[in-house]
């Protein structure tokens, strides 16, 4: 079927088990081909057929579900109906042409489009070009909500709620708790023992419990109504036990006289507080594709009949002139006109000196112009930009799931209800061994509180999030967290050489006259290139381009013939000049190389390919071409093996050759005179030899072999970020790119796994000693024998905070 991916934002998830509800309930609709929820991005990639799904559909099933989609809406004003036929089109087009719109409602009396859409999966600009598509008109009001600004403003209530309850929490829970403890410890009067003072602890604690910890009743409800179980039903329970039986003594004396109201209230405060920490600390993880989002300016300036004019980004078209300034963000791709200016492209290369841009040279979208005034004609505009596709592989990356990770699900699945089952047992068990049901009570109690799933559910993609958003920095974009845990993996890399480890143009590298010909350089290279200035082939417009650098007003050739890439001739200013290669000089025109023997050798065995110059019958000079290296290949080949990888050049060329550049680069391992066809089964045969090969290639003639790879990785910009078959994608051309991604593999998965040891751990140590386990060992603290619910629910608070923190630690990762 032909499948749609959208990425939908929820709101309301409180640890793992809630994306594994809203994966289970979406992918329970028809149509729906796959799914994966992101705990700590808190967003959803759903998979569907949009033929028999539509996005509202989906939203409400989220919905039912206990949880909510934040959704913008716009009022945009139409231009162009004549009819009710043309708001019908214009309705039909939003609702079922444009992904991410939930409603559309078209109004022609009015002349106004409703929409209520899903940020980040949908703009106001691709609104209005959709409308545009259809035929008519559009425009937004100045003050439209930006797709990304919405979303941000959706996370914002949710910490400001938060925070407000928190605030109420904590004016309540601190006189209670210095009321209750004052009281146990005996520093407080006889009067602080008085039945008043229970009920006043009881005013106290039921804002607390009912304001501050309602959050946790509707998502624990919320969990069991979707038959599963949830961080939240473990702190409802918890401090509803506690709560519940403080009330039953206050209400019947005869049961006891000690009240319990301040462990419910600072239980329900402190894990407020951890989860307020957390969504701010967790909000930090995603600030890449913020930073990403904000390069592109809101307006563009183009030039219409000469004149300036600033319109909506949206209504920049293919083939525009935009204009510049220094100091501001280039809007589209395109190509200079006209200016001299430095750019700024760390944003898509993670370089940071500028490059030179003069007219003719390419222009990315995004990157900033910082000197002179540019003028650009637009190539690409909106989502066919580079920025909005490396804006989209970020995104795609975060919210995939890493193999990793399937461990850390299976656990949560069956946390909850465990702790649950664990937490009933141990107060069973107390109570027979000890006979006291409030001694009991507070263990069950601690059990409950101190059990966090969400450690274990943040662990793995806060560090995705963290590493692929560390990658876009520096110009590396894994597509998928697969393919950024496999390259952790790799034992050997595999370089293709043309492109690769060379810079994949021909340039001339000597201009050598022959001693009797009597001409100088400049005369030799002017007759060459004034020969070839007729020919397509790559060689010779190498010698054009090297004349036409060294300012030389080339001639114009009559009676041009070339012969099949070997070699062209024709006459130039009277004399008759060929160039070619030197069997093609003795075997077409005779002419006897012999004198240049050693020369022609000595060039060849340094990787260059050598052409034979002659003027009216007689040797001229030699012209070597060689396919130059990338000036920073022998250092990125280094540090490979630095990383204690297998270095492998694979080439087309001849043996010769590819030792010539292997011997310049330190590289020990070639494959030569493969033909491009063979690249894949040349990585099969180190597969089979158990090396998990990471394949490094242009993203074009290498992509069988990128394929094929464990980790394929495509070295390129402009459209090269959008090859499919890679799964890294090295989008500034650098090799120096392939060892900083692997470092930066290595890095994300040592976090993960530092990660995973302390959630796992936490609960492991941590649960038993809520349980009683150290309460036979008189040596030890009692805090520790007989774990406080209090103590407990600090602990709980701060282990997500704890994660998510030391996933931050990658933005801070050297993997230069």
């Amino acid at each position: 079927m032909s499948t749609q991916t959208l990425h939908i934002p929820i709101q309301g998830m409180t640890c793992a088990n809630c994306a594994g509800t809203v994966e289970r309930v979406v992918k329970k609709l028809a149509g729906v081909d796959d799914v994966r929820v992101n705990f700590a991005s808190e967003q959803a990639a759903v998979s569907f057929d949009p033929k028999v799904l539509a996005l509202p559909q989906i939203v409400r099933r989220i919905q039912e579900a206990g949880y909510s989609v934040p959704t913008a809406r716009v009022e945009l004003t139409l231009s162009g109906m004549t009819c009710a036929n043309c708001s019908a089109t214009i309705e039909r087009t939003l609702n079922k042409k444009v992904p991410g719109v939930v409603q559309a409602a078209v109004n022609f009396a009015s002349e106004r489009a409703a929409v209520e859409y899903v940020p980040l999966t949908v703009s106001v600009d691709d609104l209005i070009a959709a409308v545009a598509g259809a035929g008519f008109g559009a425009t937004a009001p100045g003050d439209s909500p930006e797709a990304e600004d919405t979303e941000a403003r959706a996370r914002a209530r949710e910490i400001a709620d938060q925070t407000r309850k928190f605030i109420v929490g904590v004016i309540c829970s601190l006189p209670l708790f210095l009321l209750s403890m004052g009281r146990d410890f005996g520093f407080t009067g006889e009067w602080s023992h008085a039945q008043w003072v229970n009920w006043l602890f009881w005013a106290l604690a039921t804002p607390v419990q009912f304001y501050t910890g309602w959050d946790y009743y509707t998502g624990g409800l919320n969990s069991l109504r979707n038959r599963s179980a949830n961080m939240d039903l473990l702190v409802a329970m918890g401090s509803s036990v506690a709560y519940l039986y403080s009330l039953a003594v206050l209400l019947h004396p005869a049961l006891g006289h000690h009240v319990y109201f301040e462990t419910s209230a600072v239980i329900i405060t402190l894990i407020k507080l951890g989860k307020m920490l957390e969504s701010r600390t967790k909000s930090r993880t995603g600030g890449a594709i913020r930073k990403l989002i904000g390069l592109r300016p809101k307006t563009a300036v183009i030039l219409e009949h000469g004149a300036e004019k600033e319109i909506p980004l949206a209504q920049v078209q293919v083939g525009d002139v935009v204009v510049v300034r220094p100091g501001g963000s280039l809007p589209v791709d395109g190509v200079v006109v006209e200016g001299e200016s430095a750019v700024d492209e760390s944003m898509l290369s993670g370089e940071p000196l500028p490059v030179d841009k003069r007219a003719g040279d390419a222009v990315v979208g995004g990157s900033i112009n910082t000197e002179g005034l540019l003028k650009i004609r637009a190539r690409a505009v909106g989502k066919a930009t580079v920025l909005a596709q490396i804006i989209r592989l970020v995104q795609e990356a975060q919210g995939s799931k890493a193999p990793i990770q399937a461990l850390a699900d299976r656990v949560a699945a069956i946390f909850v209800p465990a702790i649950i089952a664990i937490a009933f047992l141990v107060f069973l068990l107390w109570w027979t061994i000890s006979g006291d049901f409030v001694s009991a009570m507070i263990r069950l109690v601690a059990v409950l509180v101190i059990a966090c799933p969400c450690a274990l559910g943040l662990a793995t993609p806060t560090a995705i999030m963290a590493g692929t958003g560390k990658g876009a920095e520096h110009g590396i974009l894994f597509k998928t967290s697969e393919a950024l845990e496999k390259a952790s993996k790799l034992t050997a890399v595999v370089l293709d050489k043309t492109g690769t480890i060379t810079r994949g143009k021909p340039t001339v590298a000597e201009v050598l006259p022959f001693e009797t010909a009597g001409g100088g350089v400049s005369e030799l290279l002017l007759l060459a290139a004034s020969v070839e200035k007729g020919s397509e082939h790559p060689l010779g417009k190498a010698i054009v381009a090297q004349a036409e650098s060294s300012n030389l007003v080339l001639l114009d050739p009559v009676e041009f013939k070339a012969s099949g890439g070997r070699g062209v001739q024709a006459r130039v200013n009277g004399a008759r000049v060929a160039v070619g290669k030197p069997a093609w000089i003795e075997e077409e025109l005779g002419i006897a190389t012999a004198p240049l023997r050693d020369r022609i050798l000595e060039l060849q065995s340094q990787a260059k390919t050598v052409m034979v110059v002659t003027r009216d019958d007689r040797l001229a000079g030699l012209i070597a071409v060689a396919d130059m290296l990338k000036p920073d290949s022998r250092q990125a080949i280094q540090e490979l093996r630095a990383l204690g990888l297998k270095v492998v050049m694979l080439t087309g060329d001849n043996v010769a050759t590819a030792r010539s550049v292997a011997s310049q680069v330190g590289v020990e391992h070639i494959f030569a005179e493969v033909r491009p066809e063979e690249k894949s089964s040349r990585i099969k045969e180190l597969q089979h030899q158990g090396e998990s090969v990471g394949m490094v290639g242009d993203g074009i003639n290498d992509a069988p072999a990128l394929a094929q790879a464990d980790v394929g990785m495509a070295i390129g910009t402009g459209t090269d970020v959008a090859i499919e078959t890679a799964g890294v994608i090295l989008a500034s051309g650098s090799l120096a790119g392939v060892p900083r991604a692997i470092r930066l593999s290595r890095a994300t998965m040592r976090t993960i796994t530092e990660n995973l040891f302390w959630a796992f751990g936490y609960n492991v140590i941590l649960v038993p000693i809520a349980a009683g386990a150290l309460y036979p060992f008189e040596s030890l603290p009692s805090m520790l024998r007989q774990l406080h619910p209090i103590l407990a629910a600090l602990a709980m608070a701060f282990s997500s905070i704890s994660v998510v923190s030391n996933s931050l630690r990658l933005y801070k990762a050297d993997i230069r």
